[in-house]
């Protein structure tokens, strides 16, 4: 069985390099040239772990092909996955653009029964309409009777696990109403399934709900944590005791209960706004859901609102301030929607200059935020040589595991504003530090 996955992307690679590691003959197919390019000569675009060796092993053993030729991939595949982008579009919904240029394509080049499947995250209703669209290409061309079937089959990747996740996933989704796709998309999973991972059949709409339905509860969650940590900040108490207590609530589990500066990343943000949007459509009302958003919102303020608090005026143009972390969260170099970003452009602004550090991250929050008032390390030590403060918004492991003696000697003052609550807060102060974190300021 051969397999088209249409986007090389995030999504689209993880997905592709996945199923060649299972042993399938995949066409990874992109309309921009540079990316193909990239990746033929063995050069990934995104860092995630394992994706590297995943892809470099499969292309050499043949499985995996990167091409822009769709016409072939399309026409030789059984399965044919669309994983393009679905960013917010201005009124936040979901612009489906390239969804239905892909499909759109498909219908173009389609010449033999294949089963469309819809792996991008898409509102309630976009496969009927990438059906509609492929049906229209087909007819256009006087084939109207040519079979084939769209199906949903949403992704649970996390970034920095998503090999992982792909080939060990908690379930599986397939949304569809036919019997026969069905049936070919339990043996395409089979390797996966074989290991005792559920396999869950439903009807379109519910599948693609469902990937919406799981990003927001877990987004509510973060938010929820948030607004308690503001109440702990507020009476002396301290988060993580909370978080340790409710996290052993069998019902509530441990799992996203981290406070902090907010959630950030590619789904998330997107996603809560995306169906937002999808109930208003219908006049459903969101209070939870436009409260959860707004949480976030809040949550991004706080470190800047800590800094003016400690150094008394919002004229910050004497101080140089050190930033631990761009990306949203570690083991990715994905810097959308990263409250990072957000906090250095409100120090940039009020005047003061910022040593920026990221693992990975560096050259994708120099794309966006420029050389204006910022410097870029990969060295975390040099990052903190000199400034005046440093300011935590990602939890990478080295920044957890740094050598606070050293740090405290670098820094001009032993302040540290930590947005993701890596230290304790009490050895800080026994070490000489002033600690400023969310819901932990004893």
């Amino acid at each position: 069985m051969k397999i088209c996955v249409i986007g090389a992307g995030y999504v689209g690679l993880v997905t592709g390099s996945s199923f060649s590691e299972l042993g399938y003959e995949v066409f990874c197919v992109d309309i921009n040239p540079e990316i193909i390019a990239k990746l033929k000569n063995g050069i990934i675009p995104i860092y995630e772990p394992g994706l590297e060796k995943v892809v470099k092993k499969n292309a050499e053993e043949g499985r995996l092909t990167f091409t822009t030729d769709i016409r072939k991939a399309v026409q030789t595949s059984l399965f044919i996955f669309i994983a393009v982008g679905t960013p917010s579009a201005e009124d936040h919904s979901a612009d489906l653009t390239h969804v239905f240029n892909a499909a759109e394509q498909i219908g173009s080049y389609l010449n033999n029964y294949s089963i469309i499947i819809n792996k991008s995250t898409v509102p309630i209703g976009t496969s009927k309409k990438v059906k509609e669209i492929i049906r229209l290409a087909l007819n256009r061309r006087e084939i109207a009777d040519l079979d084939f079937d769209v199906v949903s089959n949403p992704e649970f990747l996390r970034e920095g696990k998503a090999i992982i996740d792909f080939l060990n996933p908690d379930r599986i989704i397939v949304g569809s109403d036919s019997f026969q796709a069905i049936e070919l998309m339990k043996n395409l999973y089979q390797p996966i399934t074989s290991k005792d991972t559920p396999f869950l059949v439903m009807d379109l709409p519910s599948a693609e709900l469902t990937k919406y339905a799981a990003n927001a509860m877990l987004a509510a969650r973060i938010s929820f944590m948030n607004e308690i940590a503001g109440i702990s900040d507020a009476y002396g108490a301290d988060i993580q005791m909370v978080q340790e207590g409710i996290g052993m609530d069998h019902r509530i589990g441990h799992a996203f209960l981290s406070p902090g500066i907010g959630y950030g990343g590619s789904c998330f943000p997107k996603d809560v706004k995306s169906l937002i949007k999808t109930a208003s459509d219908k006049m459903v009302p969101t209070p939870l859901l436009e409260s959860v958003e707004k949480v976030n919102q809040r949550q991004r303020k706080k470190l800047f609102e800590m800094i003016i608090e400690q150094f008394g005026k919002s004229d910050l143009s004497i101080f140089t301030f050190a930033v631990w972390g761009l990306a949203f969260k570690p083991e990715t170099d994905d810097i959308r929607e990263a409250p990072s970003i957000d906090i250095i452009g409100e120090i940039v602004k009020h005047g003061a200059k910022v040593h920026a550090c990221d693992p990975a991250a560096n050259h994708k929050a120099h794309n966006v935020l420029g050389d204006a008032g910022v410097k870029y390390f990969q060295d975390p030590y040099a990052a903190i040589s000199g400034a005046d403060a440093l300011i935590i918004c990602t939890e990478w492991l080295q920044f957890q595991l740094a050598d606070l003696g050293r740090v405290k000697n670098l820094l001009r003052k032993p302040i540290i504003f930590d947005g993701r609550n890596i230290f304790d807060p009490k050895v800080m102060k026994e070490t000489g530090f002033v600690y400023k974190c969310i819901g932990r300021n004893l």
